[in-house]
């Protein structure tokens, strides 16, 4: 089974070369002649999806010719530690923010406050409460979690028992996601979620977690995860459990690890995002707002449900395996 979202490559690949002619004659410059200075704030940096998007920020860029800095809270998805980067590079006097926010709530006041002064935001990968900032960069993630229980549902043949491990509070994105797996089990009254209250917010945490999940549900047929960190966690317990590739399994997002237990069937499906595209439309986007041009508010990436069967298709390979495809992430 094979899903793309409407934002195709060839659409990407012409907004950018617009974009790109646009500028010509005139630079990628601040008042005074300088070059624009763009602050790049993911929710942490460790994981192959933020560094994916660091390589795509990077390239526009280059291509651009503006300069961006790449810092995320540490520890990761930590909602105090991003706001006092925000604030940082804010005082730094940068040009604009590329935030992907840890708490649709928390980070909104930061936001703001840069707006009043002078420092514009989009926002990518994950909502934002308020309307301080001028650009959304996104996944559907609604969407993209209903694919995920869709699957799941059509694996267990619309009977069985699911868990599902959450990521931590406050995230928009993941939470989307859940909402919209949980919608789609729903529609199949064989299903029974017999767990969706656990929540994990990195890697170390998620495979304690899994554990004991697995351990309490031995009789689970299927697992639905809402990002790297969760799956990739989940798989681990799995494996430990003597259970991967005999439990049902659709997790979110992509790597090395989950790519090749996608490959092998230890991983029935995985939703894989456009990380990399993510942060080429959100550096674009902030270059052409800093330009006073206008700006689409939302922006919907690439969404691929990629499973066993579909991973020798270009559109599948380009996402799990982006410098084998040669797309430069």
């Amino acid at each position: 089974m094979h899903w793309l979202r409407p934002w195709s490559r060839l659409a990407w690949l012409l907004w950018s070369l617009a974009a790109l002619f646009a500028s010509c004659g005139r630079g990628a410059e601040a008042d005074g002649g300088r070059r624009l200075r763009i602050a790049v704030v993911p929710k942490g940096t460790a994981h192959d999806f933020w560094q994916a998007v660091h390589a795509g920020a990077q390239a526009a860029a280059t291509e651009l010719g503006v300069e961006i800095t790449w810092q995320g809270p540490q520890p990761e998805g930590d909602r105090e530690a991003q706001i006092r980067v925000v604030e940082a590079v804010v005082t730094r006097r940068v040009d604009g923010l590329l935030l992907a926010p840890v708490d649709h709530e928390a980070l909104a006041g930061a936001v703001a406050d840069a707006a009043k002064s002078g420092v514009p935001t989009v926002v990518f990968d994950s909502a934002l409460d308020g309307a301080a900032h001028v650009a959304f960069v996104a996944t559907d993630n609604r969407r993209g979690g209903e694919l995920a229980g869709e699957r799941l549902a059509e694996r267990l043949g619309g009977r069985g028992r699911v868990v599902m491990l959450r990521y931590q509070e406050g995230s928009a994105s993941t939470a989307a996601r859940e909402a919209g797996c949980l919608a789609a089990l729903a529609r199949h009254p064989g299903i029974q979620v017999v767990s969706d209250n656990q929540r994990a917010a990195n890697l170390e945490q998620a495979r304690t977690v899994a554990d004991a999940l697995l351990t309490a549900h031995r009789d689970v047929d299927g697992v639905f995860c809402p990002n790297e960190s969760t799956t990739l966690g989940m798989l681990r317990a799995l494996e430990a459990h003597g259970r991967a590739g005999k439990v049902q399994f659709v997790g979110f997002d992509a790597s090395p690890p989950l790519s090749e237990a996608l490959a092998a069937g230890r991983i029935d499906a995985l939703v894989v995002q456009d990380p990399a595209g993510m942060g080429r439309a959100g550096v674009g986007l902030l270059v052409r707002h800093l330009r006073r041009e206008q700006v689409p508010a939302v922006v919907h990436t690439e969404l691929v449900v990629a499973t066993k069967d579909n991973l020798a298709t270009p559109a599948v390979r380009a996402l799990l395996f982006p410098e084998a495809a040669g797309s430069g992430k």
